[in-house]
């Protein structure tokens, strides 16, 4: 099983030696399409499956991490955050709303899978086209992942451990003036601003590296410990595991426990009944998103204490350390300060928690031989309880040689977050082949609930009595220290439900003609009654060309078939609103009367009795084929999707209230593909190279009226034009004279002369205006690509993976668009500023009161291709003659480094950047992904 078939010639041989060849049966595999499996070879449509092992020995405790680069048409924005979820793409940006995919987990639908322990994973199907989708309704148009844990195999004990423990540190770090470079180009500043005191540098001594002062090389551990055991009526599972995750800054931390239980028992030959569960504590890493752009503002001259020398200040305060340093406030007297304050006084004053419980029943009856019925119940509930505690410290102060109060008052504040989801689906299945023609169907009921509870308090230390304790057992609202009149609460909570009706049938022909359709009819809580159901459907079609008379004497393929899918998908996008047909209020009004200020509410928006959700035709045409003996496996599509009813925020004009409203469309399109080559070499070597590719269009063909334009920041969304792409002024250098100046367009919304941009007049009315704003850049690459090479050579196996984008922008926020009345540190690139007459065409003047230079331009367009080696992994399968006396079935033990390496053209840490669906690809200097380096264990008893 699982191996080809030999011929060997024995002759008068009495010693006889068989190397046993693996079959590559990935044709057969059977794959998870909606409620239900299915052979690959029945389907019409694009699934790809990956394997669990391939994501149970990366360093990723989120298991959809480690996808990056092996599916053709999954873009994926990963972060240096521990445990955060990435952001993820399913063949282009299909909305201004909603564009993340639907996580399936065994059966339960999620929209994250935070609570998987990697290890317990069997495999994960990406589902993309829409002969796939359709049976999802409402929540199908942006892909699903769908994920299916480990079951016990029959007839076996197995009792397997993991453990892996490494180390992570920052690469690519951004490129930031050092001292002596910041004081050449703060002078310089001064002086164009015509402040000709010298500014005293005395007290400012050090060179700091504030990118090194607040990061750290982390370490990674995980430990699994698994129980398959299975018996003829009985298979039971259980996994337990352990995940630390240290991230890249200082105090940043994961730490999760998981614990998995899987049973299922055959009661007779037609009843089967089964149970799942998954349950997960987390400690949730400190929020140290915002240390990295901190830490690149702060002056190079400021000291940042150290954690050796730190002495606990002897000022009576509750906590704190007095050696770290206070900012540059002559300086950087807005807002800027030494982060380290911050987080060395307050990162284990944040506690926050997660327990989460995931789990199902199900009973299935098999009768009259061709049907089976089988009902689940499915519960998702969890509870994120955050508690901080903002204690009393202080900073030394090097200008004026003393302690410095930076936190002068103590307060507390907690909230919870509680999220509970149900699901039952009863599921009608049939299979019957008759003669030549062979049909699987399925018809069902299921209904979805999801709800969101949030209550958050906080108080304040009285102004007269003695500050809240530095102790966890103070750390609530009514802890008898605080002040009862600043005591705060406030709650938000939602409800939604859907119910849906679903049918799907997989019909073949002598195994080479078939035909898949699928239909599904969902209600929902949140649309109008006169659009609260809508149908979604799709039908696809697939010829195995291989079974037919005409190609049975040819060698060359072993496997063709063309397949083809159309159909219309459901994307569930509120623009932001729980309830888009319902009237939505905005707080934070007053109303006066008399003497007496109220607050108040005024509404969000227009209810429109016609809104319903938005729906995406989608089509794909493809081919897949295997040759040379299956060594080639090719697959390669064609897909169009039209997003139609975009649920759209229409800002009221001349005094007309806000609206929302199913106006707009946009399209994706684009190519895939997929291919991999097995080849052996000699008797002990084999090496199997796979690759794909994925080509992507996007434009947007209708939106509210001619000329309605959605802007977010410098990002923007029109007709005609790609989804979220960058819009500003074309940089065409630097005006070098006044003479140059007087020559050129006026410019008639900024003072400039020469040092400032010369900005291009795009509509050529010799004027520059807001008129000549226009495309800069689009973050959507032409296309992504992942590749890998491997080889196994008796017990080694080595591995390398690549993957990359090619052909999008990206915009560098920081450097270019910053506010001009905040000096933070500059870039090490504006050494190169223009400083006289011919010293620059590129890095305008420096002058904080030169608006001129801080507009959307192309000056902070930067390239966003790039090339990374993301996993190198060397590994080694003990013989059995070495561990048979252990009582070890297996012993694995690998090495792997991931992210290794990165190619990019681009100034910051990182050239892929998430982001909303209007606004991505925008760089506010982080981003950052470290590299890990991790040793493995595997052991199976």
């Amino acid at each position: 099983v699982g191996y080809t078939n030999q011929e060997i010639k024995v002759g008068g041989k009495s010693d006889i030696s068989v190397s046993l060849v693996s079959a590559n049966r990935e044709l057969e595999q059977v794959v998870v399409i909606g409620y239900g499996t299915a052979s690959k070879r029945d389907l019409t449509g694009s699934i790809v499956k990956v394997s669990g092992k391939d994501v149970a020995d990366k360093p990723n405790a989120n298991p959809v991490a480690s996808l990056q680069g092996k599916v053709a048409g999954l873009s994926i924005v990963n972060s240096g955050t521990p445990g955060r979820s990435p952001d993820i793409r399913i063949r282009g940006t299909i909305s201004i709303g909603s564009v993340s995919p639907l996580y399936v987990v065994d059966g339960i639908f999620n929209d994250n899978i935070d609570f998987l322990n990697p290890n317990d994973i069997e495999s994960i199907e990406i589902l993309k086209d829409p002969s796939s989708l359709a049976i999802f309704g409402v929540r199908g148009a942006a892909g699903v992942i769908a994920v299916t844990t480990k079951r016990a195999k029959a007839g076996q004990v197995l009792i397997s451990f993991n453990t892996s423990y490494g180390f992570k540190k920052l690469v690519d770090k951004i490129q930031l003036a050092d001292a002596e470079q910041f004081k050449t180009l703060y002078n310089e500043e001064r002086a164009n601003l015509g402040i000709t005191t010298p500014f005293d540098y005395t007290p400012w001594t050090a060179n700091t590296d504030w990118i090194d002062a607040v990061s750290r090389t982390g370490h990674f551990n995980s430990n699994n410990l698994s129980i398959a055991a299975s018996s003829e009526r009985n298979r039971f599972t259980m996994g337990l595991g352990f995940i630390s995750d240290e991230g890249m800054i200082r105090h940043e931390k994961l730490e999760r426990i998981t614990i998995s239980i899987n049973d299922e028992v055959t009661l007779s030959k037609a009843i089967k009944v089964g149970v799942n569960f998954n349950q997960s504590r987390q400690n949730l890493p400190y929020d140290a998103t915002w240390v990295l752009d901190a830490a690149r503002k702060v002056a190079p001259m400021v000291p940042s204490g150290t954690k050796s020398v730190f002495t606990k200040n002897p000022y009576g305060l509750d906590s704190g350390y007095y050696d770290l340093y206070y900012g540059l406030p002559a300086i950087q007297n807005s807002g800027v300060d030494n982060p380290l304050i911050s987080v060395e006084n307050t990162w284990n004053k944040r506690k926050r928690v997660e327990y989460r419980s995931v789990g199902s029943v199900f009973g299935e009856v098999s009768f009259l031989r061709s049907f089976s019925f089988r009902a689940s119940f499915y519960g998702d509930m969890s509870n994120v309880n955050t508690r901080f505690y903002n204690p009393l410290y202080q900073a030394y102060d090097a200008a004026t040689d003393a302690p410095f109060n930076y936190s002068t008052s103590t307060s507390v504040g907690e909230s919870d977050q509680t999220y509970k989801k149900f699901q039952q689906d009863y599921i009608l299945n049939y299979k019957k082949t008759f003669g030549d023609h062979s049909l699987s169907a399925v018809a069902g009921w299921t209904t979805y609930y999801y709800s969101n509870f949030n209550r958050n308090g906080s108080v304040r230390q009285s102004s007269t009595g003695s500050p809240i304790p530095n102790d966890e057992r103070f750390w609530f609202i009514s802890n008898g220290f605080g002040d009862a009149l600043s005591q705060r609460a406030g709650s938000d909570q939602r409800e939604r439900s859907t119910a849906s009706a679903l049918v799907r049938a997989l019909y073949n022909y002598r195994g080479k003609y078939f035909i898949n359709g699928s239909f599904r009819r969902d209600g929902s809580s949140q649309i109008s009654p006169a659009n609260r159901w809508q149908n979604f459907w799709a039908i696809g079609a697939a010829w195995e060309l291989t079974k037919e008379d005409f190609m049975a004497d040819q060698n060359l393929f072993n496997f063709v078939k063309l397949k083809a899918s159309t159909g219309v998908l459901g994307n569930q996008n509120t623009y932001g609103y729980d309830y888009p047909y319902y009237p939505g209020l905005i707080g934070g009004n007053a109303a006066v009367f008399g003497t007496n200020v109220y607050l108040a509410n005024s509404q969000a928006y227009l209810p429109n009795p016609n809104l319903k959700w938005e729906t995406v035709n989608a089509k794909e045409v493809g081919v897949e084929l295997a040759a040379f003996k299956n060594r080639l496996r090719f697959e390669a599509a064609y897909f169009d999707k039209v997003t139609k009813d975009l649920m759209t925020f229409i800002p009221g004009t001349n005094g007309a209230a806000n609206g929302l409203d199913n106006i707009g469309s946009i399209k994706n399109s684009g190519f895939e593909f997929s291919g991999s080559w097995n080849q052996r070499i000699g008797s002990d070597l084999t090496m199997t190279i796979s690759g794909n590719l994925t080509t992507y269009k996007n434009r947007v063909l209708e939106l509210a009226s001619e000329g309605f334009e959605i802007r977010d920041g410098v990002s923007a969304t029109s007709v005609g034009n790609p989804i979220g792409y960058f819009s500003g002024y074309i940089v065409e250098g630097i005006y070098q004279t006044y003479s140059e100046k007087l020559k050129s367009p006026v410019n008639t919304q900024f003072e400039y002369g020469p040092g400032d941009f010369k900005y291009k007049d795009v509509n050529g009315d010799g004027l520059i205006t807001s008129a000549d704003r226009t495309i800069i850049g689009n973050p959507t690459p032409d296309f992504t690509y992942g590749g890998t090479v491997s080889f196994n050579y008796k017990g080694f196996d080595l591995g390398v993976d690549i993957n990359g984008v090619y052909g999008n922008e990206v915009y560098r926020a920081w450097g270019s668009t910053e506010s001009p009345f905040q000096r933070v540190n500059y870039p090490a690139f504006k050494i190169n500023r223009w400083h006289g007459e011919g010293t620059s065409n590129w890095d305008p003047i420096l002058h904080q009161g030169h608006r001129i230079n801080y507009e959307y331009s192309t000056y902070g367009i930067e390239d966003g291709s790039y090339f990374r080696l993301r996993n190198l992994q060397l590994g080694y399968n003990f013989q059995q003659s070495l561990i048979s006396g252990w009582k070890v079935r297996s012993l694995r033990a690998y090495a792997n480094v991931q992210n290794l390496k990165t190619w990019k053209n681009n100034s910051g840490y990182t050239a892929e950047f998430g982001g909303s669906a209007t606004q991505f690809g925008v760089d506010y200097a982080g981003g950052a992904l470290p590299m890990v380096v991790t040793f493995g264990l595997n052991v199976t008893f």
